[in-house]
C-alpha cells in the first residue's frame, strides 16, 4: 500500500536512488514539500542537492524510488509533461533569450500554454500575467531593453518572472543569488518570499545569511543522504552534525553567517 499523500505536501520524495555508473549520487533520499513554503535545500558540494531537482524535471532518471507531485508520480513522465504539470526550474546561468526585450522574454514564456490557435492570433498589448511578473521582479523600467543589457541579478529575476508567467504550482531554484551582490540577495529573497504566496519555492542554496533571512524549513544533504530532515533554521544551526560535515573545521553556521554578511 502506498503512503497516504497528505493535502498539506506538494511534493513527496521517497527512497530516491540515482547511480551514476557505480557511483551512487543521491542515496535513499526521502524529501517533503509543504505547499506555499519556502524550502531549502543545503549541503556541501557534490552532496546530491541539484542531482535531485534534476529527477524532479525529469532530467536525470532515478534508479530507484517514487517522486510524486500534487499527488502524481513522476518517474517515467517526459520533461514537457512534467513543465506542464506545473514544474519551473531556474539554473545557476539564467536562462533568457538576450536579444529579445524584457517584455518580449514574459511576453513568450506566457505564451507557453496558450493554444496554437492562439497563438496564430496577433495579440495586442500585454497581458496580465507580463504585468504582474514585470511588477513583482521589478523590471516594469527595463521593460523594452534587450535582456542581454541586464545585470546579473536582473537576468535572475526576470528568468523567474519568465516561469511565473507559466502559472507553475512548484518553482525550483538552483542557487538564485550565485554572484550577486548583497543589495540583489535581499531584492531576491523578496521575490522568494512574494512568490511563495502564488506557489511553492523548493531553493538548492549555499548561502547561509540568505538561508536564515528566507527560508521555512530546511534539509540537509551530505554524500548523497539525508543529513537532517526538513526542520527549522534554528534547529540546523543548532545541530553538530551540520556544523562538522557542513560546515567544516570547528566552525559554526552562526560565525559563517556573520561572515556572509560582513
Amino acid at each position: 500500500m502506498s503512503e497516504p499523500f497528505l493535502i498539506d505536501e506538494l511534493l513527496k520524495i521517497r527512497g530516491l536512488e540515482v547511480d551514476f555508473d557505480g557511483f551512487k549520487a543521491v542515496d535513499g533520499v526521502d524529501l517533503d514539500v509543504k505547499v506555499n513554503e519556502v524550502h531549502f535545500l543545503i549541503g556541501p558540494n557534490g552532496a546530491g542537492k541539484t542531482t535531485v531537482i534534476d529527477c524532479v524535471t525529469g532530467m536525470t532518471k532515478p534508479t530507484e524510488g517514487s517522486i510524486r507531485f500534487d499527488d502524481v508520480e513522476l518517474r517515467g513522465k517526459k520533461e514537457n509533461s512534467i513543465v506542464k504539470m506545473g514544474i519551473g526550474r531556474t539554473f545557476q546561468t539564467a536562462s533568457v533569450f538576450e536579444a529579445l526585450t524584457v517584455e518580449e522574454n514574459l511576453d513568450l514564456a506566457a505564451s507557453f500554454r496558450f493554444s496554437m490557435l492562439k497563438l496564430l492570433r496577433q495579440r495586442r498589448g500585454t497581458t496580465d500575467a507580463v504585468e504582474r511578473a514585470l511588477e513583482d521582479t521589478g523590471l516594469t523600467d527595463v521593460r523594452d531593453k534587450p535582456a542581454g543589457t541586464l545585470s546579473h541579478g536582473q537576468k535572475q529575476w526576470l528568468e523567474i518572472g519568465m516561469l511565473l508567467c507559466q502559472d507553475p504550482k512548484l518553482l525550483l531554484l538552483d542557487e538564485p543569488v550565485a554572484g550577486m551582490s548583497p543589495e540583489e540577495r535581499t531584492r531576491t529573497g523578496d521575490l522568494i518570499r512574494l512568490t511563495a504566496e502564488r506557489c511553492t519555492v523548493l531553493c538548492v542554496e549555499h548561502d547561509m545569511d540568505f538561508l536564515r533571512r528566507f527560508a521555512d524549513r530546511v534539509t540537509v544533504m551530505d554524500e548523497g543522504k539525508i543529513l537532517k530532515a526538513a526542520s527549522t533554521v534554528a534547529e540546523v544551526q543548532a545541530d553538530e552534525r551540520v556544523q562538522e560535515i557542513y560546515i567544516g573545521k570547528g566552525r559554526g553556521i552562526e560565525e559563517q553567517t556573520q561572515e556572509a554578511g560582513a
